[in-house]
């Protein structure tokens, strides 16, 4: 079974999805309301899939001081996380360790490999829409003769990362991650393998790949993230070319 980190953070206006609010037609209340349609679709496909379902969240005083409020971060994600699966009983909530991302998902890692004897640990965040139950259950079969399993994204990054075994995770998160954490794989002999790509939903030229994506699957009557799909529509999102720029519009 493969532990799936989901490294978030609280829905809240200003502090998530901001290149979202930069770059389309979306407000920071907006952008920040995707976000959380985003964390429901994760929790669903970790929860539909053979994998065991762990949220890694910030307490306040990781956050920058005008985002903090009275409610603590994880108390705002457990409540996200038992509505979207009608309770939180088989679900895993730690605070997230580090002073970045790739400190982070590193301690995650590594902690649930080595001291809690994990087989395999994955880390996601709040940004691929199409990460499914599919696509979790086939990167842990991956992960039983890989060590080591990524999902690319756009421009470099990545959306699913699976270990088997730690590597070095000084900087490997940054940007683009994707050839970083497949060198620091191979750097430790271990085998690399991939799934397929899938887009992000991070800033606008995300959308233009990830929206008609969503949009041809809905007509298609093929599965799609339930809350990112509904976002989508209820926000009339769509991509329109004008003189061979494509860009993001709304109804």
């Amino acid at each position: 079974m493969t532990v799936v980190a989901v490294l978030a953070k609280p829905p809240r206006e200003g502090l998530v999805a901001t290149g979202l609010a930069e770059s389309t037609p979306l407000s920071a209340a907006e952008a920040a309301d995707l976000y959380e349609a985003l964390f429901r679709d994760a929790v669903l496909a970790v929860d539909r899939s053979g994998g065991e379902l762990l949220v890694n969240y910030p307490v306040n005083d990781d956050l920058p001081a005008e985002y903090r409020t009275d409610a603590a971060p994880e108390a705002e994600l457990r409540t996200l996380v038992a509505d979207t699966l009608g309770g939180t009983e088989e679900v895993r909530f730690e605070r997230q360790v580090g002073s970045s991302f790739g400190a982070r998902a590193g301690n995650t890692v590594t902690h649930l490999l080595r001291e809690e004897n994990a087989d395999s640990v994955a880390i996601v965040t709040p940004q691929a829409p199409m990460l499914s139950r599919t696509v979790i259950d086939s990167a842990a079969m991956k992960l039983r003769t890989n060590e080591v399993v990524l999902g690319p994204s756009t421009r470099g990054r990545t959306y699913y990362a699976g270990f088997t075994a730690p590597i070095d995770f000084d900087g490997a998160f940054e940007a683009p991650n994707l050839p970083t954490l497949a060198a620091r794989g191979r750097d430790a002999d271990l085998d690399v393998e991939f799934l397929e790509s899938s887009p992000s939903m991070v800033d606008g030229d995300d959308l233009l790949d990830a929206v008609p994506l969503l949009r041809a699957r809905f007509a298609a009557q093929r599965v799609v993230p339930d809350y990112t799909a509904a976002f989508v529509h209820e926000h009339g999102l769509d991509v329109v070319v004008e003189d061979g720029d494509a860009r993001i519009v709304r109804d």
